[in-house]
């Protein structure tokens, strides 16, 4: 008999309709920064409006710069001691042909690139809401800046680059639980405890000044959100992505009607802000989760978020930290609770083999496993993020003057406002109007 003949396995080949799909995802998940930007703009008090847009804003023009220059190698590159990563070829994404392809995967590097470039803008500028109404623009620059190259640029290495301890250690993370959202909300209050609290925290209204833009910047959230999820994967060649997907509307909307309940339960009403805020809760919370549960696990994961989230945003209150727009309520509790439920709902059928405590043998081991990255990341986050705010507060200083905030940020920071009522006026003023602008007219001339 002739001995048997061992073909080896076939390289990855460059897939066009993957590579579109990466493209189109990167293009949401970048939309989603503009949508948290309106969603937060949306929550401050109107002399806050433009600066709140800017923090988000300005993240997708530093950030952009420092992963080309350091932030891809940093994350992605070749591991080193399980921190770090670091290929000097990919430094200003130099030496990287067109047509290289991600290992193990049918997509070009700079597609997998800029994919990520999304995730890493997106992530500093959910810090931003916890901060709302007394950050210098300069200083917060600065921190998102620094912020990136110290905390992110590891983190996501540690979850999802190859040799990363997380991600050798088995810790499940599809679309940023960890990387993304713990990491923020830790961020976020770790820095508002250095920073401290707004003026008139507790005394004086701070209610949202535009319900519509709050809901307009969440209906942009929940859309590009499909692309952060979906995305993650790489591909659909074999429904991972599809799941992602298709669970990741099921946890929204199951997070949005728990809160709504809860809120009527406990408040008496449902509001406006409570529907954006459920949704989102259940976005985070799917994110971590989502390829690895059953859409029946989805809806487990999205009543939970929405319950516990809705909950934790009062704990501001109780405990005097002034955590503005709920952050950590939201994105630190949400990212938490969808990272440690794959431990009890992860159903071996999507992303991996990996069981829950209620699947398979009903053994803890991925719970514990989900605890470690979550507890590390939560613990880093907070501790450095809260000694960048340190240090950059005793240099430039982190806050406003306090006449300045309680005047306007907006107008402080930036020169301007967000919104013009000296055209408002009833009949009389509209009759002047042309009268007024044939006088400036003349002065111009003169």
């Amino acid at each position: 008999m002739a001995p048997a003949i061992t073909l080896a396995a076939e390289a990855p080949k460059l897939s066009a309709a993957n590579t579109g799909f990466m493209l189109i995802c990167s293009a949401l998940v970048l939309i989603m920064t503009p949508g948290l930007a309106f969603f937060y703009g949306g929550m401050v008090r109107v002399k806050s409006t433009l600066n709140m847009l800017m923090m988000s804003f300005i993240s997708m023009g530093i950030i952009t710069i420092l992963w080309v220059l350091y932030g891809f190698s940093l994350a992605f590159g070749t591991d080193h001691g399980s921190i770090i990563g670091w290929t000097s070829d990919w430094v200003g994404l130099s030496n990287i042909g067109l047509t290289e392809l991600w290992p193990g995967y049918t997509i070009p590097v700079f597609v997998f690139m800029v994919f990520q470039l999304m995730f890493a803008i997106i992530t500093p500028a959910l810090i931003s809401g916890a901060l709302a109404d007394r950050v210098k623009f300069t200083a917060w620059s600065l921190f998102i800046a620094l912020w990136a190259t110290v905390v992110y640029f590891p983190v996501a290495h540690w979850v999802w680059g190859t040799g990363g301890w997380a991600f050798d250690l088995g810790v499940i993370d599809f679309a940023g639980g960890t990387a993304v959202h713990i990491n923020a909300g830790a961020a976020a209050l770790g820095v508002i405890l250095v920073i401290g609290k707004r003026v008139g925290f507790k005394k004086d209204p701070m209610r949202p000044h535009s319900l519509p833009l709050v809901m307009l910047g969440c209906g942009l959230l929940w859309f590009g959100w499909f692309g952060f999820n979906a995305g993650s994967w790489l591909g659909n060649d074999d429904g991972v992505g599809a799941l992602m997907f298709v669970n990741t509307q099921i946890a929204t909307a199951a997070a949005m009607l728990a809160w709504l309940a809860y809120e009527k339960i406990r408040h008496g009403a449902f509001t406006t802000l409570g529907a954006a805020s459920g949704a989102v809760a259940g976005l985070v919370a799917i994110t971590p989760s989502g390829g690895a549960v059953s859409p029946l696990g989805a809806i487990a994961v999205g009543v939970i978020a929405g319950v516990v989230c809705a909950m934790a945003v009062g704990l501001k209150y109780k405990f005097g930290y002034d955590d503005s727009l709920d952050v950590v309520g939201v994105h630190l509790v949400g990212g938490v609770i969808g990272s440690l439920l794959i431990g009890f709902f992860a159903s071996g059928k999507g992303q991996s083999t990996a069981t829950g405590v209620f699947y398979g043998d009903h053994s803890f081991d991925q719970l514990w496993k989900q605890c470690a990255g979550v507890f590390a990341v939560l613990a880093y986050s907070l501790v450095a993020s809260a000694i960048l705010a340190f240090l950059i507060d005793k240099t430039i200083g982190m806050r406003v003057t306090e006449d300045e905030e309680i005047a306007g940020i907006d107008q402080a920071e930036h020169a301007e406002t967000a919104y013009d009522f000296s055209g408002a006026g009833g009949g009389a003023a509209r009759s002047a109007g042309p009268a007024l602008a044939d006088a400036e007219t003349k002065k111009v001339d003169a």
